[in-house]
């Protein structure tokens, strides 16, 4: 079966249609060889397509214990290849199961390099009998995507408070302020703390303050940090009354609340392998990435310091101030690609800022 990834930017990529419905979403690539049902259920993943630049994938099959969320939240999957044989057919089917539509046997590493030069846009996976057909449908899907609320951190959050009780029973309690957390994150929380409580994305500073946490971790999540509503006055008013560690979309909201901006990065940063120049614990390690903008370092305030630097493009990976008691890191500290170095961001914020 034919079938067509078309970008809004005009490009057209034909390849094989392996099933799933027509959808539409940003067009984004990730450097992973791994850890493609982590990525599928990661709700940063909220709206795109994902090209994965490993040529193999579904090739070690499922395992539940992976996912990051309650359910898959990428609009289409693309790649050279996917495991469909006779012994393994897992991967695929989930993906068939949830609708997803992929393609494959089409010039990935064309197709990435158009997104590395070009930039992120947006696309649309479709079946179609030719090119005309394709792009008929694609617009048409696209136009319509992009009318949705611009605050996907919002559409991705829990819609209710969770409370969730911790392994260690002398820990501090923690709020957990909800912008599309991955599961690891409450677990990296949960081994630490005697009890977190997770709150939706647009929950008051008074809801919060009547838990009286210790701490308040601000989770990753999807879409453009200057888009979220709410989020943004509620850490305002939070900043140096309580000890706040942002993560990815979380630092990026914390920045913001500083006073800082954000900017969009020309195809964004996504992928186990980016190596990360970290002055708080004295090291360098490789980190798992997933975001498509940046903190704007000359617009922080002066008594906020650039502690962690991406060493690929030199953009700001983590930021921190002792006098309002924040710590923001831009990558995934709970995701461990290989080494575990980062994950002792956590034990930083239980240990020295509660």
């Amino acid at each position: 079966m034919k079938g067509w990834l078309v970008l809004e930017t005009g490009e057209v990529y034909q390849g094989a249609w392996h099933g799933g419905e027509n959808r539409a979403g940003e067009v984004v690539f990730n450097t992973s060889h791994s850890g493609y049902e982590e990525i599928a259920t990661d709700p940063s993943y909220f709206s795109q397509i994902v090209v994965m630049t490993a040529p193999m994938q579904g090739n070690y099959g499922i395992e539940d214990e992976a996912w990051e969320s309650r359910q898959l939240w990428i609009e289409g999957f693309i790649c050279l290849e996917i495991q469909d044989s006779e012994r393994d057919q897992a991967w695929k089917k989930r993906l068939l199961d949830n609708k997803i539509p992929m393609l494959t046997e089409l010039d990935t590493r064309h197709l990435v390099l158009r997104l590395r030069k070009g930039g992120t846009p947006w696309g649309a996976l479709v079946q179609a009998q030719d090119e005309a057909q394709a792009k008929s449908l694609a617009q048409t899907l696209i136009d319509k995507k992009k009318t949705l609320d611009k605050d996907w951190v919002y559409l991705a959050s829990r819609p209710a408070p969770e409370v969730r009780k911790g392994d260690n029973m002398v820990g501090p309690r923690v709020a957990v302020l909800d912008f599309g957390s991955k599961e690891n994150i409450l677990r990296e929380l949960q081994n630490r703390c005697s009890e977190i409580k997770i709150f939706n994305s647009r929950s008051s500073v008074q809801e919060i303050m009547e838990y009286n946490p210790d701490g308040i971790m601000l989770t990753n999540g999807p879409g453009d940090p200057a888009d979220v509503k709410v989020a943004i006055g509620t850490v305002k008013e939070l900043l140096g009354v309580k000890p706040i560690f942002g993560i990815c979309m979380g630092h990026q909201i914390l920045g913001l609340a500083l006073g800082g901006k954000t900017y969009k990065l020309k195809f964004g940063h996504r992928g186990s392998n980016h190596p990360i120049q970290d002055n708080i614990l004295n090291q360098i390690y490789m980190t798992s990435q997933n975001h498509g903008y940046a903190v704007d370092q000359a617009t922080l305030p002066d008594d906020v310091k650039v502690t962690h630097t991406n060493l690929n493009d030199g953009t700001v990976a983590g930021f921190y101030s002792e006098k309002r008691k924040c710590l923001g890191i831009q990558y995934h500290p709970e995701s461990c690609p290989g080494p575990h170095e980062a994950s002792g961001l956590f034990s930083y914020f239980v240990e020295r800022m509660i």
